[in-house]
């Protein structure tokens, strides 16, 4: 292990949720207006950020978010976890190292890490409902390495997305930018797969 610190992002990290979420876009759409959308359209829409898929395909469906938001709600009751993602945190916690979450969801959160068995291996997580400024704003970052008083060079931040890593980098900690496909050149690393970081 490289770190005794590592910060993760929850959404296209650990949790392989863009999928679900996918098709329960796609579902409300249909349901709502009976419009076929594009999945892997819609899926790099979501990536970017869930306003900005509705901005581009829901903008003029009344109640499109509450609609989706529900069906998700649903289909994250069973959340489903990258390989290697609870043994990764297993092991980072079992090394005497630490692991903290920041996500823009709301409290809901803590649900999906209890119904994915994974709440257990993190010493704080960060929720939309701590009113800090949504990443790349490094915010979150800071108050957590305040708290704890984590050292910036043992201490990382790992994403799916370019803002987790400007974020990091905002707050002058390490990143790692995780993508089956994609590398981000801002990252201190870039991994394809869960499995490096063990």
């Amino acid at each position: 292990m490289d770190y005794k610190n590592y910060i993760w992002d929850l959404g296209g990290t650990l949790l392989d949720n863009y999928e679900s979420s996918t098709h329960a876009f796609a579902a409300t759409i249909w349901k709502m207006s009976e419009r076929v959308v594009l999945h892997d359209e819609v899926y790099a829409a979501l990536k970017i950020s869930t306003a900005h898929a509705v901005e581009t395909f829901a903008a003029d469906l009344p109640d499109f978010l509450k609609n989706y938001k529900a069906l998700e709600a649903e289909t994250l009751r069973k959340p489903i976890l990258f390989n290697d993602a609870q043994l990764l945190l297993e092991t980072i916690k079992k090394n005497n190292s630490q692991n903290f979450m920041i996500s823009h969801r709301d409290k809901q959160v803590l649900d999906i890490l209890s119904a994915a068995n994974i709440k257990q291996y993190f010493t704080e997580v960060v929720t939309a409902d701590d009113g800090f400024p949504r990443k790349p704003a490094p915010d979150s970052i800071l108050y957590l390495l305040k708290k704890y008083q984590l050292n910036p060079k043992e201490t990382v931040m790992i994403g799916d997305r370019s803002i987790d890593i400007e974020a990091g980098n905002a707050a002058k900690v390490n990143t790692i930018f995780f993508d089956p496909k994609a590398s981000l050149s801002i990252a201190t690393k870039n991994i394809k797969s869960l499995s490096e970081l063990l």
